[in-house]
């Protein structure tokens, strides 16, 4: 039982923070370089562990056991967004 405490309390306490970063906006170039250095385009701790070619460990990513995950990967999204279609940059960097 107190597990599910535990868990409503923390769906309590993350969701104002999620709610915020789904309403940050990108208005200029500069924050949206920002958040595409920021926020990786994939998961660095995903990994395979190789030995005379062969696969003996696959590491998964572990980003998505990220309250967050989901609200950052749409940031940098918008990021993105902005800098191709608002500023007409090439975006070939970040991806």
């Amino acid at each position: 039982m107190l597990s599910l405490t535990s868990h409503k309390f923390a769906v309590r306490f993350l969701q104002p923070i999620a709610r915020k970063l789904d309403k940050i906006e990108i208005c200029n170039a500069k924050t949206a370089h920002f958040f595409c250095r920021l926020i990786p385009a994939q998961c660095p701790f995903e990994r395979d562990i190789r030995c005379f070619d062969r696969v003996l460990l696959h590491i998964p990513p572990m980003c998505k056991l990220n309250p967050f995950y989901e609200q950052l990967v749409g940031l940098r999204f918008k990021a993105l967004c902005y800098l191709a279609d608002v500023c007409g940059e090439d975006i070939a960097a970040y991806c």
